[in-house]
């Protein structure tokens, strides 16, 4: 049995993620109020002889009411009581990329009005929604996935993960395009030797042979591999223990085509037989 609780900013992808988990034999609603989530995860026990509600996903905005959100900590006390496993996920992007996104589809966004624009709209949606956000299990950032990479990430996420293990996202990414606000830890590579500065290598990736030879010869590489490594292998079963459901881990380089990609491939490498629910993204080439 678990209960998932969806939230997150209008146009980050809130629909798609609902979408995704019925897909995945959840049963979902969409903006049920929030103050009657204790209420519906006891008809999930009620019911838990019924394979329809052992999954269940509802999804909450700020369509809800205020004050139904600012008391979302005891609404989450309550269901905790009752012991059913609940997870919160929480989506979010960029404030020019929600409001291109409007523009692009002509949508209304659910807060604006005559006397609040688009961008004001956003600002008080992400202030009224940060209560859920802090409790997020879960957090993505929308930013730079598009509906059908969200729909995977999902999927590996959540609908693969091994029961209650832990799920780790291994992501590359460069730092001129700023860092993943859905990190929960940030290593910065850009000291190493760039590839970038060989015409030969510049157009190529952390993929590509050349540049992984290139890599693998300097020594200050190989030394901050061993080092996240080991710092990986001695830390994510403490994490595991303290029952997390997801961690996400990011190593950025300037732009994220070379140094980053290269030592995320190696880290999962080391990391596959380890850890049972392991995703790896490169988010600058996608």
């Amino acid at each position: 049995m678990k209960l998932i609780i969806v939230s997150g900013l209008s146009g980050s992808g809130k629909s798609v993620a609902l979408g995704t988990l019925e897909d995945l034999g959840y049963y979902c609603i969409d903006n049920l109020p929030a103050g009657l989530l204790p209420d519906f995860a006891k008809q999930m026990l009620r019911s838990a002889d019924n394979a329809v509600n052992r999954l269940s996903a509802v999804a909450i905005d700020a369509r809800n009411m205020v004050q139904d959100i600012h008391d979302f900590s005891d609404v989450l006390g309550k269901i905790h009581q009752l012991k059913v496993p609940v997870e919160v996920l929480f989506l979010d992007a960029k404030k020019e990329t929600l409001i291109r996104r409007f523009s692009e589809t002509r949508r209304k966004h659910p807060l604006t009005s005559d006397k609040v624009s688009l961008a004001e709209a956003i600002d008080k949606e992400s202030s009224l929604l940060s209560v859920i956000s802090e409790f997020a299990d879960l957090r993505i950032d929308t930013t730079y996935t598009n509906v059908h990479q969200l729909r995977d990430m999902l999927a590996q996420r959540v609908g693969k993960k091994e029961g209650d293990g832990l799920s780790v996202l291994l992501t590359s990414f460069g730092f001129k395009n700023g860092v993943p606000v859905d990190a929960n830890f940030v290593f910065d590579v850009r000291c190493l030797p760039n590839p970038h500065w060989d015409p030969q290598l510049r157009k190529l990736t952390g993929i590509d042979d050349d540049v992984k030879l290139f890599l693998s010869r300097q020594e200050d590489v190989m030394s901050m591999l061993a080092d996240i490594k080991h710092y990986l292998q001695t830390w994510l079963p403490r994490y595991a223990m303290e029952n997390r459901s997801y961690l996400t881990i990011a190593i950025g380089c300037t732009g994220g085509q070379h140094r980053s990609v290269f030592l995320v491939e190696s880290i999962a490498d080391g990391l596959r037989d380890e850890c049972s629910s392991l995703l790896v993204r490169h988010r600058e080439l996608i």
